[in-house]
């Protein structure tokens, strides 16, 4: 097996691993790239279509509910109405903000000091958030009232800061509101959709001309190894997640948020 594909699955199972808990799927690949020395403009294109594999677990694992509530939305059902509502209004700050600093964040992403820190602060947070938060009753993503999955919305754009993580952000932020446990990370779960589809949209529609080239830096089978891997790792993943923190809090993610985001300040720092 050649280094390429060797590469393409190590990074398709952090990308699974990292995306839909809370640690930050792009903070720990921006620090592959210092600690690996790989080349991340080789490696860009591959980072964004492999999320549309993590993206494609969440569908899969769902897709009763998605069946639910599309049947429901044709026949004008309230709770299917009322679950489409929330998806969008906790999406779009998060799509107008992003259009609106899209340069500012791009030129973030290649800061790995910035992740060192983002890790460290939001693990404290989490613990804080895990402290003192007050669990809800148990509730469905329709019942959620309109500001409160507004509020997840706007909290997720924490999460354009790498190393913040965008299911740490609407979990937490929605943990903070009220919303129990095993809600919090399906909505985030969920939310995750329409924001990596539209995420990866723009960054595919970005590299058009070097699509249309073939000036990709690494090949479609690299691609569809990484693609695959990050589906059934992120399966796997959101299976265990959901059932862990529906019975346990998230203070082990968050140590090792901090951690993990110290050991790599040190070793930044001393390199």
């Amino acid at each position: 097996m050649d280094s390429l594909t060797i590469t393409a699955i190590l990074l398709g199972i952090v990308e699974g691993l990292t995306e839909f808990i809370p640690v930050s799927s792009t903070g720990h690949l921006i620090l592959a790239t210092e600690i690996f020395g790989y080349d991340a403009q080789q490696w860009s294109l591959f980072n964004v279509v492999i999320q549309l594999g993590a993206i494609l677990a969440v569908v899969v694992h769902y897709w009763r509910t998605f069946w639910a509530v599309g049947q429901g939305l044709l026949r004008m059902e309230r709770m299917s109405l009322l679950f489409l509502r929330n998806l969008l209004a906790a999406f779009l700050p998060a799509a107008v903000i992003g259009l609106l600093f899209k340069h500012q964040i791009e030129g973030l992403l290649g800061n790995p000091l910035v992740v060192c820190w983002a890790l460290i602060v939001g693990g404290i947070a989490i613990l804080v958030v895990e402290r003192f938060a007050k669990g809800g009753e148990p509730s469905g993503i329709a019942q959620l009232p309109l500001k409160q999955a507004v509020g997840v919305g706007f909290v997720q754009c924490l999460a354009m800061i790498p190393g913040v993580s965008r299911s740490g952000a609407t979990i937490m932020g929605a943990l903070a509101m009220g919303i129990e446990r095993r809600t919090a990370a399906e909505f985030s779960f969920f939310l995750a959709i329409p924001t990596m589809l539209g995420a990866s949209t723009i960054e595919l529609l970005g590299k058009r001309h070097e699509l249309a080239a073939g000036a990709m830096g690494v090949g479609w089978f690299q691609i569809a190894v990484g693609f695959v891997v990050a589906f059934v790792v992120a399966l796997g993943v959101i299976k265990l997640f959901v059932s862990y923190v529906s019975r346990s809090g998230f203070a082990p993610f968050a140590w090792y948020r901090i951690v993990a985001g110290l050991a790599a300040l040190v070793w930044l720092t001393l390199r």
